[in-house]
């Protein structure tokens, strides 16, 4: 039997022999608190900043009260306040979803066929009080529960565009005008239908990353419901934030003077209001009263805005490059953006 003699405490040699359930090669060179080191933690990375805005104080407050800074806050602020209310019902709808309704009932209340199924979830979406941020997480939710991807879109981009209240506002934004509700109503429905379908056709699975959600195994309906609310609000509510940190940028740095320069050319117009809805990014609710503003811009123009807005702009982009992935988004969005357009120049030459 071999005696080894105990290392002084503190030495920064390895013992003779490694324990019995370490292999020699395994042992660490180190000890514990050798291998430490400087280590960055939340609470530390606070308190530098905290230091680090107060020694700033007389910059930062001469940088806030420019006017442009001004206004980068009133929009970001607008931006967040009105799609926070309406993320947060998603979210609820989209727990309520996931944890109280079985996968059955989808299967049942939808067509077998993905063809049939686009129209009536793209109808489906009038039922949904909310705007936009509401539809990403329960276009999420139906997807994980064994939704058609094509219905599943359809109902994301009708579902803020038809709802009761936002054709209340269009109404309310355009008096004496019901041909605009109609046809904001025709031409979002179009919309929603043919990226429905369009995705049916050209589709592919590895373009659409299954929507992320935290495991719920072991925990009641009620613990359920709550994890899935607050990953849910989380995970979108960051996005969320830096989309609205872009339209308030754009929004900041773009001259007005240049919409009434685009306001003179039909086509221009057109582009122009539909570029404008992606980049102010505001909320379905509220957009029917900016447009009705815009009274510089053909019938058509506004139109094209309030098809548009709710179906792309820079927040909803952040939202679906966070449910369903980036390389989702990055195809998905430019094809809607086409495809609005083109569906409000021709909705618009019928109806108005």
């Amino acid at each position: 039997m071999s005696i080894t003699k105990a290392a002084p405490p503190g030495a920064g040699h390895r013992d003779t022999e490694a324990p019995p359930d370490q292999a020699p090669d395994q042992v660490p060179d180190k000890t514990p608190g050798e291998q430490q080191g400087w280590q960055f933690s939340s609470p530390l990375v606070l308190t530098m900043v905290l230091i680090l805005v107060v020694a700033l104080q007389g910059p930062i407050r001469r940088a806030v009260s420019a006017p442009v800074m001004q206004s980068w806050m009133t929009v970001f602020v607008a931006v967040v306040v009105q799609a926070l209310p309406f993320l947060v019902l998603g979210v609820l709808l989209s727990a309520m979803l996931a944890v109280f309704v079985p996968p059955s009932f989808f299967v049942r209340a939808l067509p077998g066929r993905p063809a049939l199924a686009v129209p009536v979830a793209g109808m489906a979406g009038a039922i949904l009080p909310g705007c936009e941020c509401a539809s990403v997480p329960v276009a999420g939710a139906l997807v994980r529960r064994g939704v058609a991807p094509a219905a599943a879109l359809a109902f994301l981009l009708s579902a803020p565009a038809i709802n009761p209240i936002v054709l209340t506002a269009t109404a309310i934004a355009f008096p004496g005008k019901p041909e605009m509700v109609v046809a904001r109503f025709v031409a979002s429905l179009l919309v929603a239908c043919a990226m429905g379908w369009l995705w049916q056709r050209l589709g592919r699975t590895d373009w659409l990353r299954p929507p992320a959600h935290p495991s719920d195994e072991g925990l009641g309906r009620g613990a359920a419901f709550w994890n899935s609310v607050r990953h849910d609000v989380v995970h979108a509510g960051g996005f969320l934030v830096v989309g609205a940190m872009a339209a308030a940028t754009l929004k900041a740095v773009v001259p007005a003077s240049w919409l009434g320069l685009a306001a003179d050319n039909p086509v221009v117009s057109v582009l122009a209001l539909a570029v404008l809805a992606v980049l102010l990014s505001i909320c379905s609710e509220a957009d029917a009263f900016v447009a009705a503003s815009l009274t510089q811009f053909s019938l058509t123009a506004r139109l094209a805005f309030l098809v548009v807005g709710p179906m792309i702009d820079l927040k909803l982009f952040a939202m679906q490059t966070a449910t369903f992935g980036r390389g989702f988004a990055l195809r998905f969005a430019p094809a809607t953006f086409v495809m609005g357009v083109a569906s409000a120049v021709l909705v618009g030459a019928v109806l108005l």
